[in-house]
């Protein structure tokens, strides 16, 4: 090989491979000549590289990136054909963006030169497929983007790319790579990356913890409400050290990560609303929307705080919830300095409401229980009763993917990171490919994606479970099926109840007629079976799981009539 001219494709794998990079997740066209060829010329090398992973379809190959880096903590690499194959990635980067996801996004650029240079346009796609501005089209859901100049950029490119994307607040950076540049004659780069160390997350002032602790040693009825808590599971720890040894209800509100086990009795349910007449205070710890205004609201005389890394939620154009106390500061940092903090103070209220709480504890969960097992003996599957009912699969190490509606009251989990869901963005789709990066990442583990019809087949389950039997990725594949875009019903019944609409029941335009969503999975040698009774469920569970534990992926179509 070395009467061969390096190229600065092999600079840009390297550089990947420096930064950590496992996976390069691409689906690739045309662009990816001089990349093909590096990756071929480390084969022969044993150079380290990023692992090529070719899936079929876009919103696949970015959504097993976001997979791989929640249960790591690692930014992965993408790569994806000139402008057509990013437009197809555009929904699972919104949802990765909302997520502050770290993650490296790049894609080809079509040859800029028409002929004369190594790599110029040789097909009639190369013409069509530029255009003025490519990262216009999604420059708003990135923290950066730039287009890759000269070959002997891409080591320093990568570089900057990837210590923005790693910053707080965390969140994917964008990099295009015209094709006569990756292939470009260089000569090998020496980096300077040792000497970039990047800024560590935000801690709060010691001023702000003070009176912060102040308020809740004073407080009656604190609330922690939680969203995002969670991305980093010491979050769940230190939560978990406050609200038991202080006695404060918690709230994981849409929460996108395990926050708090349902079965500790600080854990008060997902709905913060119930708890609202009696709050003095409510902390609200990385939720963009802590509650719906034009439904609810806090006490006017509760004080409330917003702390995480972006408490303003800056990239949202609208957000005007109340504070009287903003922190700019991670989870973790504020919780320990809580902790630290408090150990000094009087506090007059927890014993009482230790109790209280524990009470209300108890009468929830027999509420929840008393529910499942009513819709178990009733004639059609529930949401209630399928959370309730996962108890039997579900152990410590296993990982739940929520893109439907997985409810801890039903089915507690018990370890930071086991949780993740969809992002607050609702970019359908994405759930089945998150679960197949994150059990790429933990392949030990049971991973468990409990999907709605339509987010399953907004996955392009084809691609997905193409995906799962070529990279022996077996996974459990629940799809909660009642042929139905619920939300769309929803909406069109609150706001027109006493509409033309309603006399319909809200159906029309939310029918979704689905098919035999099992017999995908048999095409792709995977076990599919569908579910009608609620009595059967648990069996069906249990074979399903056996097959993944035997090396093959699953598939249950649940139908759960609205």
């Amino acid at each position: 090989m070395t009467d061969r001219p390096r190229i600065a494709a092999e600079d840009y794998l390297d550089a990947l491979a420096a930064h950590g990079i496992d996976y390069m997740f691409c689906n690739p066209g045309t662009d990816f000549a001089p990349i093909v060829e590096a990756y071929a010329r480390s084969a022969k090398t044993n150079a380290i590289v990023p692992r090529p992973m070719v899936v079929p379809h876009e919103n696949c190959a970015v959504g097993m990136a976001h997979g791989y880096t929640m249960v790591t903590g690692r930014p992965q690499a993408v790569m994806l054909h000139t402008n057509v194959g990013t437009a197809n990635a555009i929904n699972m980067l919104i949802n990765a963006s909302r997520d502050r996801i770290p993650m490296l996004l790049t894609s080809g650029r079509t040859p800029f030169t028409e002929a004369g240079a190594e790599g110029s346009r040789s097909v009639h796609i190369h013409w069509a497929q530029e255009m003025y501005d490519q990262a216009g089209m999604l420059r708003e859901m990135v923290k950066w983007d730039y287009e890759m100049k000269r070959g002997d950029q891409a080591a320093a490119v990568v570089d900057r790319a990837l210590e923005i994307a790693s910053a707080s607040p965390q969140g994917p950076a964008y990099l295009s790579l015209p094709r006569e540049v990756l292939g470009e004659t260089i000569e090998p780069a020496t980096s300077r990356r040792v000497q970039r160390a990047g800024p560590r997350p935000p801690t709060p002032a010691s001023d702000d913890i003070e009176i912060l602790a102040g308020w809740i040693a004073a407080a009656k009825n604190p609330l922690i409400v939680t969203g995002m808590l969670g991305k980093d599971p010491r979050d769940a720890i230190a939560l978990e050290t406050l609200v038991d040894r202080w006695a404060i209800p918690v709230v994981p509100y849409n929460t996108r990560y395990f926050a708090i086990g349902a079965n500790n009795p600080m854990f008060q349910g997902s709905a913060p609303g119930p708890l609202f007449a009696d709050a003095d205070l409510i902390v609200v710890f990385e939720t963009d929307v802590p509650w719906i205004p034009s439904k609810e609201n806090p006490p006017a005389n509760a004080k409330i705080v917003q702390i995480g890394e972006d408490p303003l939620h800056a990239r949202l154009p609208m957000r005007s919830f109340p504070s009287d106390m903003t922190i700019s500061a991670s989870s973790v940092s504020v919780l320990e300095a809580l902790s630290a903090e408090l150990a000094g103070y009087a506090m007059p209220h927890v014993a009482e409401r230790r109790l209280r709480l524990i009470e209300r504890s108890q009468k929830l969960h027999a509420e929840w229980k008393a529910e499942a097992e009513s819709d178990g003996a009733s004639d059609k599957i529930t949401l209630a009763w399928l959370n309730w009912c996962l108890r039997g699969i579900i152990d410590r190490n296993a990982i739940v993917i929520s893109e439907y509606s997985f409810r801890q009251e039903y089915c507690p989990l018990e370890r930071p990171g086991s949780l993740f869901a969809l992002s607050s963005a609702g970019g359908l789709g994405w759930g089945f490919p998150a679960a197949l990066g994150a059990k790429l990442a933990a392949r030990s583990r049971l991973v468990v994606s409990v999907l709605g019809d339509g987010a399953y087949m907004f996955a392009n389950p084809t691609a997905c479970h193409y995906v799962a039997q070529m990279q022996n990725l077996p996974v459990l594949t629940i799809v909660y099926n009642n042929a139905l875009y619920g939300a769309v019903r929803r909406a069109t019944l609150e706001m027109y109840g006493d509409g033309a609409a309603a006399e319909d029941d809200g159906r029309f335009m939310a029918d979704l007629p689905a098919p035999h969503f099992e017999k995908i999975v048999a095409a792709h040698d995977g076990f599919g079976e569908r579910v009608e009774n609620p009595a059967d469920l648990p069996a069906a569970l249990a074979r399903a799981v056996a097959a993944v534990k035997s090396g093959k992926q699953a598939l249950l179509n649940v139908i759960c009539p609205p």
